[in-house]
């Protein structure tokens, strides 16, 4: 225990004692973590305007002429709530419909009134995933009683492709992100070990294992992540609200607040911090430890 306790130490006070190379480590880091974070909150709001558009974006289901009101609502409509994928399922009267029509046209249709309407009854049905359209549209239109359905096909393939594109862009931006920052934070430490390898010189010269020489360089990248993940945290959080008024100035959207996000985002860019940082330093110091005393200082 007492080993251990020694090497978190280390770990920790190599954090201060290489103070510039630490900030430069943690600048990088902040950066990269800013830009990654802002490339998931992009796509995460992005994918809720889709999704909202999605769940909006209902089909109509018109039923055949012969169908009354009391089959539409005690036969067909539990049918069409039975189909996969449906999510609600809204009873339309032919009723509403001409007073729709009525409303939006005037006296243009005073004329269908009464048993004139020659409009059918129909559903307002909502999809749960809009990328099964075709296959939902079909199971519908099965159902005993339905004439067609309002075709809204385009739509859900575009719908689905720019959900689809905007996932996939973000994950690219997170990936590619992700091996930028590994790169240059272990070239960071890299530095920070090459003005130090007259230490690890002596420690390897000394009969230390390899293990006990990684650690503290390992800690010392785990707290660096940490404190990269809280500081890049708290300036997306500062920023956010910002970015989303200047953005709605152009397009309105409906954002997802931060408050919703911000503890699973403050632990990523922790938790990605630790991963980057600590395996930055497992890889910088992995060079060294297959070296003797005298190879590390080039003798």
């Amino acid at each position: 225990m007492k080993g251990l306790g020694y090497l978190l130490k280390e770990g920790v006070r190599n954090v201060w004692n290489n103070r510039m190379m630490s900030v430069a480590s943690i600048g990088v880091l902040v950066s990269c973590l800013i830009i990654t974070g802002a490339a998931v909150l992009l796509s995460l709001n992005v994918n809720n305007v889709v999704d909202s558009i999605g769940k909006e974006n209902q089909v109509t289901v018109f039923l055949n002429d012969d169908v009354t009101e009391l089959q539409a609502v005690m036969e067909i409509g539990p049918e069409i709530r039975k189909v996969d994928n449906v999510s609600e399922c809204e009873f339309y009267s032919k009723e509403q419909a001409m007073e729709k029509l009525r409303s939006e046209l005037g006296n243009l249709f005073n004329e269908l009134q009464g048993d004139n309407n020659p409009l059918p009854h129909a559903f307002h049905v909502t999809m749960v995933d809009l990328s099964q359209y075709e296959q939902t549209a079909e199971n519908i239109k099965a159902v005993k009683g339905v004439y067609k359905i309002s075709d809204r096909s385009e739509v859900a393939n575009r719908l689905t492709s720019l959900n689809s594109l905007v996932t996939h862009i973000g994950l690219w931006l997170v990936l590619i992100l992700g091996i930028i920052s590994l790169f240059i934070i272990s070239n960071a430490i890299r530095m920070t070990m090459y003005s130090r390898r007259f230490e690890i010189s002596i420690m390897k010269s000394v009969g230390a294992t390899n293990w006990f020489i990684r650690i503290p360089f390992v800690i010392e990248g785990l707290v660096l992540g940490v404190i990269s993940g809280l500081i890049s945290s708290g300036v997306i959080a500062f920023f956010y609200e910002g970015m989303i008024v200047a953005v709605q100035y152009i397009i309105p959207f409906a954002e997802i607040p931060y408050s919703q996000v911000a503890f699973k985002m403050t632990l990523s860019f922790v938790i990605m911090g630790m991963f980057v940082g600590a395996l930055g330093a497992a890889i910088s110091i992995g060079r060294y430890l297959k070296m003797e005393g005298g190879e590390i200082l080039g003798w």
